[in-house]
């Protein structure tokens, strides 16, 4: 395998994990509040559709990715509704926003465009572009650095470069801001935080509309950046491997990074080697596909036990008089 193969395999990697990546920052900030997140799917699956249909009708994919993060906010909105102001269940609530997403999803666009649930194909200039970085082209020839510079770490999109900086941020954001602070101990105390006279309803729901913000720039990274438009399900389960990874990683976030590169990395090779001899036997390309969600599963009963969860997640403030 020489270093362009190597180089393709990772450059895939990056471009595959970077949804997981937002999704699963997403999912931290809300699970670091007390606020379990399992619509993820669903709000990346609704953004995804929005981004793309207003991309195409608007021909600015800006506007797209702006209604793609409103239609996730929606839905935060709606989770934080059910699971803080009315104290429902959390789990129950997130998984009910992926069956309104996966519906309503087809439905609008099947009313909206009459092609079978799907948006029409988005033109490429009405997508977001890669963007080369300086000095790509000029030091492409440089042995080794050159390919690694020009191929691997220039040539993505804005929306990719964004999810990889959110990474950092997410980081100082949590662990050196006093929001941070506040939001993290609203989901391991959340008592102490409102006899300190913080709310801690609005930092919930802040966590939640962070949580949507997120997620929505990872619907709209599928459909107008990965690929070309909006199909169902286009989300394939991404949201469920974004919460594995954010157990896989404990919560932290460069930990997140980490656990998303290697799902991301996986799904590359999945494509990339449809058929692996060893010796004579022939890996079936049907396992390789499978091997994110195998992951997936592993982790979850394999770590689901190890990793500690904020103390106070998944369970409704109630205020004490």
């Amino acid at each position: 395998m020489d270093l362009a193969v190597i180089i393709q395999v990772l450059d895939s990697s990056i471009r595959l994990s970077t949804p997981l990546l937002l999704a699963c920052l997403a999912g931290l900030f809300s699970e670091r509040a007390g606020i379990f997140d399992i619509g993820l799917e669903g709000k990346m699956l609704i953004s995804a559709f929005a981004s793309a249909a207003f991309a195409f009708t608007t021909g600015n994919v800006w506007i797209g990715l702006l209604a793609g993060i409103g239609a996730s906010l929606a839905l935060s909105a709606i989770h934080g509704l059910a699971s803080i102001t009315f104290r429902g269940n959390q789990l129950i609530s997130g998984v009910a926003l992926n069956f309104l997403a996966s519906g309503l999803t087809v439905l609008i666009a099947q009313n909206w465009f009459k092609q079978g649930g799907r948006t029409p194909t988005i033109p490429e200039e009405q997508r977001f572009q890669d963007i080369t970085l300086p000095f790509a082209d000029a030091l492409r020839d440089v042995p080794v650095f050159g390919p690694i510079y020009s191929d691997l770490i220039s040539g993505h999109s804005a929306l990719a470069y964004i999810a990889f900086l959110m990474v950092p941020l997410t980081w100082w954001v949590l662990f050196r801001t006093r929001f941070g602070l506040r939001l993290r101990a609203v989901g391991e105390a959340p008592d102490a935080v409102d006899t300190a006279g913080v709310s801690v309803i609005g930092l919930r729901f802040a966590a939640v509309g962070i949580c949507g913000v997120l997620c929505g720039i990872a619907g709209a990274y599928l459909a107008t950046s990965l690929q070309a438009g909006f199909v169902k399900e286009m989300t394939a389960g991404r949201g469920y491997i974004a919460l594995a990874a954010l157990i896989f990683a404990k919560w932290r976030p460069w930990y997140a990074l980490m656990a998303c590169l290697l799902f991301g990395f996986l799904q590359a090779v999945a494509l990339r080697f449809q058929n692996i001899r060893l010796g004579e036997f022939v890996i079936p390309v049907q396992l390789m596909e499978a091997l994110p969600y195998i992951l997936t599963v592993v982790i979850l009963a394999g770590f689901v036990g190890k990793a500690i969860p904020p103390r106070a997640g998944g369970e409704p403030y109630v205020k004490e008089r």
